[in-house]
C-alpha cells in the first residue's frame, strides 16, 4: 500500500489566503478554489469585486490540473500541447461536461511527488493567475517544511 499526504481544509484555507494576499497586493480580484485528489473543492473563495464566472472557472482549472496531474496551461503550450489543433488530445477540453479548462491558471498540487489536489485561479490575466496560484502553493510548502514534506513551487508542473 501506498501512503501520501492528504490535503486537509486547514492546508486549503492557507493556500487561499496566500493567494487571496497576492492578488490584494498586485490589484487583481481573483476567485480561488482549492480541491482534493478527485478534484472536489475544499476551498473556494472569490473577492469582493470578482466576476460572477470566476467561482466556476477556478474550480474547474483545479478540478482539470489535479485529474491530470499537469498545469492546465501546458495543454495548449505550442507546438506540442496535446490540446492544440491536430495534436493528441484536441478537443479535450470539452470534456467532464466542459469542466475541462485547457488555459492558464490551474496548478496540481504536489506533495512528496504525489498530486493531492489541485490549486485553480480566475480574474486575472495569465501572469496574474500564475503570480496567486504560485503564492498558494509557496505558502503550502513553507507550512510543511518543518515536518519534512516536499511541495512543487513552480510554474510549469507535469508528472
Amino acid at each position: 500500500m501506498k501512503s501520501f499526504f492528504k490535503l486537509e481544509l486547514a492546508e486549503a484555507r492557507l493556500m487561499v489566503a496566500a493567494a487571496l494576499a497576492r492578488s490584494q497586493a498586485i490589484g487583481v480580484c481573483e476567485s480561488i478554489c482549492v480541491c482534493d485528489e478527485g478534484g472536489f473543492p475544499l476551498a473556494l473563495e472569490r473577492m469582493d469585486g470578482g466576476r460572477v464566472t470566476g467561482p466556476q472557472i477556478a474550480w474547474n482549472k483545479a478540478f482539470t490540473a489535479a485529474g491530470h496531474k499537469r498545469s492546465t496551461h501546458l495543454f495548449t503550450t505550442p507546438p506540442n500541447g496535446p490540446a492544440l489543433p491536430g495534436n493528441e488530445a484536441f478537443g479535450i477540453q470539452w470534456s467532464f461536461e466542459g469542466r475541462f479548462a485547457a488555459f492558464v491558471g490551474g496548478f496540481p498540487i504536489v506533495v512528496d511527488q504525489q498530486v493531492v489536489g489541485g490549486i485553480g485561479l480566475s480574474g486575472g490575466n495569465g501572469e496574474q493567475d500564475t503570480q496567486a496560484g504560485l503564492a498558494g502553493l509557496a505558502a503550502l510548502r513553507d507550512a510543511l517544511r518543518e515536518s519534512g514534506h516536499e511541495v512543487l513551487v513552480q510554474a510549469d508542473i507535469k508528472l
